[in-house]
């Protein structure tokens, strides 16, 4: 599932490549691609903005099968017991067989929509309501104790019956809830665009503590959650659109500690590894490495461009998707790049919105009228074939999906 298990720390126990030697295979979907790949037994499961879920062979990157919806498919598909489970934007939830894609039940939400607000970037006129194109995702299932668990832009959390779709609970937050809930000792850890963190008893939905993150009504920039969260050892690691990244108690919800990034968003889910917590930024785009019982900064290093993908950790190998279309690879232990992989489309860069060093062009991406910067701006910066997909390794091999609409696998 995303992030690899319910407790969604990005670690990896399969080792990856430390050099580049090339791509092994590539796969058009026909749609840009924003959801992670998943593997089990030999097949690669991973949704498009072509309004299908396609079924891959892992090793040769052929189709084997895919399953249409009404909408696009930025939600991570869970495969659990042969069944597959993920959300689409036509605002249904899918159960399907994992062997040949066949329906087996799905599930309606009260509808999909992106977190709006007035004034939202700067716009005019500052009474007017608009949606906020950066709220890229939908909420990617967690499944545990034989159910089924995401959230909507509804402002729903749900929990359906895995074998069935029957609803079990329901919780209504305040807002949209694109974000992907974690499960750890009989609690779920989800975040809201109401910019509150809530912990619920899995088994009946009823909320256990909420955690309010920085709220600034003037604002609407800096608020909600966009990162999903990381649980280890107790902890929630999440970051937020009000530019920290926080570490809670996860019986209590009480603050541990908070990093402060200045003003630059936390979208990327945070992983946990060996007593240490790896997250990218937006506007500063870097990757840091925090102590993870402290939150002391122990290293950065750069990513040349805006990081909403999460990092995968496989050894002393971080793996981490860029919006430049490129997918790094550091030894986080020491702080040093190893390797850079660009998409066909970044290297094409069809409309020079990348500099000769692989950094955004500003002036070509983003002009002054709220709609161009706003809407305009994400069909130039996804033309060169961003990578919002969290890596995936097996094997030797690294399997990333690209808004080119290809889905690569990397030696």
């Amino acid at each position: 599932m995303f992030r690899g298990d319910a407790h969604h720390t990005g670690v990896s126990q399969e080792t990856g490549p430390a050099t580049l030697h090339g791509t092994k295979w590539t796969f058009a979907t026909g749609g840009r691609i924003l959801s992670s790949p998943v593997l089990d037994r030999g097949t690669l499961y991973i949704g498009s903005d072509d309004g299908a879920l396609h079924a891959l062979n892992v090793a040769t990157g052929k189709s084997l099968w895919k399953f249409a919806t009404g909408g696009p498919v930025r939600s991570t598909a869970a495969v659990v017991d042969g069944t597959v489970y993920f959300g689409s934007y036509d605002g249904q939830f899918y159960s399907v067989s994992a062997d040949k894609g066949e329906l087996r039940w799905k599930f309606a939400t009260g509808g999909e929509r992106r977190f709006e607000a007035k004034g939202l970037h700067g716009s005019t006129p500052a009474t007017q309501t608009t949606s906020d194109p950066w709220d890229c995702y939908l909420s990617s299932p967690v499944v545990a104790e034989g159910r089924v668990i995401f959230g909507s832009g509804d402002g729903q959390v749900y929990a359906l019956e895995a074998k069935t779709g029957a609803l079990v609970w329901k919780f209504a937050t305040g807002d949209v809830v694109h974000a992907s809930p974690a499960f750890a000792d009989g609690r779920v850890f989800v975040g809201s665009w109401d910019s509150r963190l809530y912990a619920l008893d899995a088994k009946t939905g009823r909320e256990l503590w909420h955690f309010q993150a920085g709220l600034d009504p003037k604002d609407h920039n800096q608020v909600g959650f966009q990162s999903s969260p990381a649980v280890a050892d107790g902890i929630v690691y999440v970051g937020c659109r009000d530019a920290q990244l926080y570490a809670l108690d996860a019986a209590t919800g009480k603050e541990k500690w908070r990093f402060d990034n200045h003003g630059s968003w936390v979208i990327t889910s945070p992983a946990v590894v060996n007593g240490h917590v790896l997250f990218g930024t937006s506007d500063t785009a870097k990757i840091h490495v925090l102590d993870a019982a402290t939150g002391t900064l122990q290293r950065s290093m750069q990513a040349g461009s805006f990081v909403f993908a999460s990092p995968t950790i496989a050894g002393s190998v971080a793996y981490v998707g860029v919006m430049n279309g490129s997918l790094l690879a550091f030894d986080w232990e020491k702080g040093v790049a190893l390797w850079e992989f660009q998409t066909a489309a970044a290297r094409e860069n069809k409309l020079q919105v990348l500099n000769p060093d692989h950094t955004h062009n500003l002036e070509k991406e983003f002009r002054n009228e709220f709609f161009d910067l706003h809407v305009h701006s994400m069909e130039r910066i996804f033309s060169v074939g961003s990578i919002m997909s969290t890596p995936l390794v097996s094997g030797g091999v690294v399997f990333i999906g690209s808004t080119d609409g290809n889905v690569y696998a990397i030696e």
